[in-house]
């Protein structure tokens, strides 16, 4: 009797379709790979709008309640989406999430990270200018003119100067600054002779402003000190009228300027950041960055969000700027050295 094999032969296995093994295995990509590429899409997707948005704030349309200006304001704070959208990407596995954290990451550096590198500049600086919106109900200006000579200053401008408190600040500032102009709530205080001064209207029909010539270093140098008018969030949105008008009436008299160096010190109320900024930051360089102190907010105070306090040049080369300490005021003074 012949032994029959009843086994049956050997079929082959199916092949899997790509959809059951996460995608076709591509030499060199390991199983399932491009799944990581397809989940969270979404998340990446919206990074990757950011990033593209902190490229070109433009972007952003200011027709609708100055919204662009609003967003440009508050810019430099974009940086903190990269940690959160790089867990969030971590945590969905997803690649094409992380590589769209790593645009944005670059995006920012591009823009920000310079302002946090020593300038690597060797040249010597021959002039300190502070300036500082003290508030109208400072209480200490004795402490407040003690935090801002700390930093020895040449040339010290104030604003929101009122007439209650103007005395003590000339008394305060005039023992180590010989020279002074004042004007409506604005003053300057300086090492060097003052020869020439007059006040600014810049559209507000008050005095918040001063154009004066000091014979510093070198020859005659342009100072003026500003206080733009506020900016305010109300029903039609960011509402920088008054501002925006200040910021062309300025640039006007700085592009009129006959003096080759000039320094505008102040509470611009708005971050040069701000598109709205760029009448004067095409004709003027901000110090902000200089020796490497980063964005360096100005206000408030007690939690700093946005540098809206700033010293601009042209014809001068700044070398460092940083913020003095606290006052009684809900803005940071800021100082800087510069090469006049």
């Amino acid at each position: 009797m012949t032994d029959v094999d009843d086994r049956r032969p050997t079929e082959p296995r199916p092949e899997r379709s790509g959809r059951e093994t996460g995608g076709p295995r591509w030499i060199g990509v390991p199983r399932g790979a491009s799944g990581a590429w397809r989940r969270g899409r979404v998340l990446a997707g919206a990074t990757g709008l950011l990033a593209l948005l902190l490229a070109v704030p433009a972007l952003v349309p200011n027709a609708l309640g100055h919204a662009g200006s609003l967003f440009e304001t508050g810019l430099p704070w974009l940086g903190l989406a990269v940690p959160v959208t790089a867990v969030a990407a971590a945590l969905r596995r997803s690649a094409s999430a992380g590589l769209a954290v790593l645009l944005l990451a670059a995006v920012w550096a591009g823009s920000f990270g310079r302002l946090y590198l020593p300038s690597g500049s060797d040249v010597e600086p021959n002039l300190t200018v502070v300036t500082h919106n003290i508030g109208a109900a400072d209480g200490d200006p004795g402490a407040t003119v003690r935090r801002v000579l700390a930093a020895d200053p040449d040339l010290v401008a104030l604003q929101e100067v009122t007439w209650e408190k103007s005395a003590s600040y000339d008394r305060a500032l005039g023992s180590e600054l010989e020279h002074s102009e004042r004007w409506g709530t604005v003053g300057l205080w300086s090492r060097y002779p003052i020869t020439d001064a007059r006040s600014l209207d810049l559209g507000l029909g008050w005095n918040r402003a001063i154009r004066a010539e000091v014979d510093g270093p070198g020859g005659g140098i342009a100072v003026y000190v500003v206080h733009l008018a506020s900016v305010r969030m109300g029903g039609t949105g960011f509402d920088t009228e008054l501002r925006d008008r200040g910021i062309v009436e300025l640039a006007d008299e700085v592009a009129r300027e006959p003096l080759d160096r000039v320094v505008v010190m102040g509470d611009l109320n708005g971050s040069t950041d701000d598109r709205a900024m760029t009448p004067l930051t095409s004709r003027l360089a901000a110090v902000r960055g200089a020796g490497g102190d980063g964005v360096g907010p100005t206000w408030p105070a007690g939690f700093p969000l946005v540098r809206i306090d700033h010293v601009l040049v042209r014809g001068v080369t700044p070398t460092e700027t940083w913020a003095l300490p606290r006052t009684d005021s809900d803005h940071l003074p800021i100082a800087a050295r510069l090469r006049v």
